[in-house]
């Protein structure tokens, strides 16, 4: 068998009873040896990637529709569809898959449903088909009751709809309407809305195509007016006749599209109006409705879309001045009510769509309509506004950005929206929160588009902050000239929270842009002033308008702050809110916490130096006690800085420091020969004679430290010989620390012996085994993880009998008679070497 390539579209049907498009290409069949039989192929018509591969399975229901559907399922939850370009290609294809599954190509479907019971189908096999009653007024009680037995089963639903189609039975029993309803035989007509009923549940292509073709539908909808469960019928008929009127706002020459979208009309309203509710049972029997007006819908978008007069005279009405009110109403309806049925569309079809409606200019367009003054036009093209943001934001972004080149500000498309949004008359603002979010997308950087010769955010941007924000701020600004707001009614109070909402989203999202326009025309301080506002709600916009900013710990925005004195706005609002435990007390608490949780310095001493007064009795949390607290510790680092650079010491390098890099020095500690070292004798580097006191520090703690860890493993090495120095006399180091977290300068370093020599001259100085200056010590300027620097100042090392050293500085004597009394114990084999 000859491969046949056609042009398809590949649809499948998702959770929602939707069809997704899967690609564009062409379909052939033929032998495959991997799934050992003939099968359907499509291969994309842009790459020649496989979109589609199937088995014609023997046993499988296919289903042609419409002339140029193919559809079937290949699992209990997955239905697909070939939608064909041409009915030959549908037609050949058709051909092929029933001649591999011995099937009369003539049929619609190729398989019988398989559901019911082995007796069942046994039972239906061996009839050759279903007989229907004769079309008779007598009998449709039994008719009813036919249709009604044939729903359960899958087998008996296929042969009465194949009864039905061979026959010509739908027409005649809407025949059979006319003669009851002229009769006013209300029982026949009820017994007619059971079986029309029914046959919708058969779920059949062919079936619908007859039910809803021009001469028939109507007296369809007409045979499901008289509900047995409604004692009046409905009068769906006269609504769809007199009620519902076609508006030609462009005349269409095409008769099939014109009869396509009454079609769909109609059928849409079916759908929606005249047949019940479907229940659990009988949803998935109404799949092909659902299917029927899908692609009904795509037909129409696709015809109009390739009707180029059409589209060119509706814009060209749209724009022209001389088009009456009325007219141009009804042409935006129409507009959107079109791009309304572009969403039932897949991603591809509603982006070549979105194109063709950009080069016919729907932008100016919508410029143009919305600086009319009807509310009505304004809405609809608000709302195809929507679709096109939704769509391509970098599309409107381009547009926007070249009309500024040409227009001004106060008719870019941009600032017309943001009027419309501040103008909105609707008490509950609905337009203006659709408007809002527009703009949040059209400023929003996570959508925009970075190229290697532009950056779309900077120049987006950089436009919207000089032509457009002007306009976003101007209520806000025009309603905080005084201490409190100028106008503080609902409306305006609604409005100005939206404004704030879109300023919070932009300190958030943009960088120096909204920072320069925020500091430069003292928006903040503006934004304060609601919080005088009566709404707590509009409050509450203001304070967290002032929390993102905060939250950013920008010094840019902290000086501004300070420099203005706009924590005043926040403090005053709290202490009026007194002890009362509600949302604002709660939000402002939170700010400061932030405040003292981040350690923001510069904040924390604006707030206490300025307002600790008015803060200091509230007690109920702890939030502004702590801030004091931080505040004092600052002071004291700033009246100390010694104090601050040790402990930047101590936690870079004590804490920090590789712990292999330490085991190997304290190895290299343990095992120099002791016999080296002459008692009471201590090398110091010259490099290290010139050490000042800040610089002396550094390798005394390491000194230290290491000692500790030293002296540690050493004891163990020696398997109980030595016994540890006890903890209370590891501690010698001391770090005199009050109780705000001051610390003096004073390190002494103390080892006790019988005899006491003091050695002021550092040329004489005993040379300690891993005393900072020795050559071999994890301190030394030489060693692994220690600092050189050349200092002019002049230490005093002192030993007791060679087993005592003292480091001192120049304002520590007055410590030196204390420490002198104090002797700390070594282990015993060190102490006996050094006395030795």
């Amino acid at each position: 068998m000859t491969d046949t390539r056609r042009r398809v579209k590949v649809y499948t049907l998702n959770e929602d009873r939707q069809w997704d498009d899967r690609g564009t290409g062409h379909v052939s069949s033929g032998y495959v040896e991997r799934l050992k039989g003939m099968s359907l192929l499509v291969r994309a018509e842009s790459d020649g990637s496989l979109l589609l591969e199937s088995k014609i399975n023997p046993n499988t229901a296919y289903q042609k529709q419409q002339d140029t559907l193919i559809v079937w399922s290949e699992a209990e939850n997955y239905d697909l569809a070939l939608s064909f370009q041409e009915k030959a290609g549908c037609d050949e294809i058709w051909e092929k898959i029933c001649q591999v599954q011995g099937k009369d190509p003539s049929v619609d479907i190729t398989q019988d449903l398989v559901d019911e019971s082995e007796e069942e189908r046994f039972d239906d096999m061996s009839s050759p088909g279903l007989e229907l009653p004769s079309c008779e007024l007598s009998r449709l009680e039994e008719i009813a009751e036919l249709v009604a037995s044939s729903l359960p089963s899958p087998l008996r639903r296929e042969k009465l709809a194949l009864a039905l189609e061979n026959e010509g039975y739908i027409k005649k029993l809407l025949e059979l309407f006319h003669v009851c309803e002229d009769l006013e035989n209300i029982e026949g007509l009820h017994h007619l809305y059971e079986i029309i009923k029914g046959i919708f549940l058969l779920n059949r292509t062919a079936l619908f195509e007859v039910m809803f073709s021009e001469e028939c539908i109507m007296d369809v909808i007409g045979c499901l007016e008289y509900d047995p469960a409604l004692s009046q019928p409905r009068k769906h008929r006269e609504f769809l006749t007199k009620t519902a009127k076609f508006k030609e706002v462009i005349p269409i020459s095409d008769p099939e599209l014109k009869q396509k979208i009454h079609q769909t009309y109609r059928v849409q309203y079916i759908q929606d109006m005249v047949l019940p509710t479907p229940s659990v049972f009988e949803e998935n029997m109404l799949s092909t409705l659902h299917s029927f007006i899908f692609f009904n819908k795509v037909e129409i978008v696709g015809m109009l879309q390739e009707d180029e007069k059409f589209l060119t005279d509706l814009f060209a009405q749209l724009t022209d001045e001389a088009t009456d009110e009325e007219k141009r109403q009804e042409l935006v309806n129409f507009l959107k009510e079109f791009c309304a049925f572009s969403q039932t569309l897949q991603p591809q079809n509603r982006d070549a769509f979105f194109k063709t409606l950009s080069n016919m200019g729907i932008l100016p367009a919508l410029e143009v309509i919305l600086g009319m003054d009807d509310t009505q036009v304004r809405s609809a093209a608000t709302d195809i506004f929507s679709y096109l943001v939704e769509y391509n934001p970098s599309m409107v972004r381009e547009f926007v950005m070249q009309e500024a080149q040409q227009n001004d500000d106060d008719i870019l498309l941009i600032n017309l929206i943001i009027e419309h949004m501040i103008c909105d008359t609707d008490p509950e603002l609905g337009g203006a929160v659709q408007l809002m979010g527009l703009l949040r997308t059209l400023v929003d950087p996570e959508n925009m588009l970075a190229t290697a010769n532009k950056t779309e955010k900077t120049e987006f941007l950089g436009f919207f902050y000089k032509h457009c924000m002007h306009v976003l701020t101007a209520p806000l600004l025009a309603n905080t000239t005084e201490e409190k707001p100028s106008k503080d009614d609902f409306q305006t109070a609604q409005l100005l929270a939206l404004v704030l909402e879109l300023l919070t989203f932009c300190v958030e999202h943009h960088t120096y842009h909204i920072k320069n326009y925020i500091i430069n025309k003292d928006i903040l301080r503006r934004v304060l002033v609601l919080m005088a506002s009566k709404h707590a709600f509009l409050a509450l916009c203001a304070l967290r308008f002032k929390r993102k900013i905060i939250g950013l710990k920008d010094e840019f925005y902290n000086r501004y702050i300070m420099k203005s004195f706009l924590f005043e706005p926040v403090v005053k609002a709290f202490l009026n809110n007194g002890s009362r435990y509600n949302l604002m007390n709660s939000a402002i608490i939170e700010m400061f916490e932030f405040i003292r949780v981040e350690d923001i310095k510069s904040l924390t001493a604006h707030v206490i130096e300025n307002y600790w007064k008015a803060l200091e009795d509230v007690d109920y949390v702890q939030t502004f006690k702590g801030l004091k607290l931080r505040f004092e510790q600052q002071r004291e680092r700033q009246d100390n800085p010694k104090l601050d650079s040790m402990r930047s010491i101590l936690r870079n390098h004590r804490y920090r420091r590789d712990a292999r890099t330490l085991e190997d020095e304290e190895e290299m500690w343990f095992n120099t020969d002791e016999d080296d070292i002459e008692d009471g004798e201590a090398v110091v580097s010259p490099s290290d004679k010139t050490k000042n006191d800040d610089d002396i520090m550094d390798p005394i703690s390491k000194f230290m430290e290491r000692k500790k860890c030293m002296l540690k493993r050493w004891a163990r090495k020696k398997e109980g010989v030595l016994t540890l120095v006890k903890e209370s006399e590891e501690k010698e180091v001391l770090l005199k620390t009050n109780l705000s977290g001051r610390q003096s300068p004073s390190f002494k370093l103390s080892l006790s012996s019988g005899t006491k020599t003091n050695l002021t001259s550092q040329s004489s100085a005993t040379n300690l085994p891993g005393s900072p200056g020795s050559p071999g010590s994890p301190g030394s300027p030489g060693s692994p993880g220690s600092v050189p620097k050349n200092t002019s100042q002049t230490a005093a090392i002192t030993t007791k009998g060679g087993l005592v050293g003292l480091v001192d500085y120049p304002d520590d004597d007055e410590d030196d008679d204390e420490d002198e009394d104090k002797e700390d114990t070594l282990p015993l084999s060190k102490k006996a070497k050094f006395e030795s």
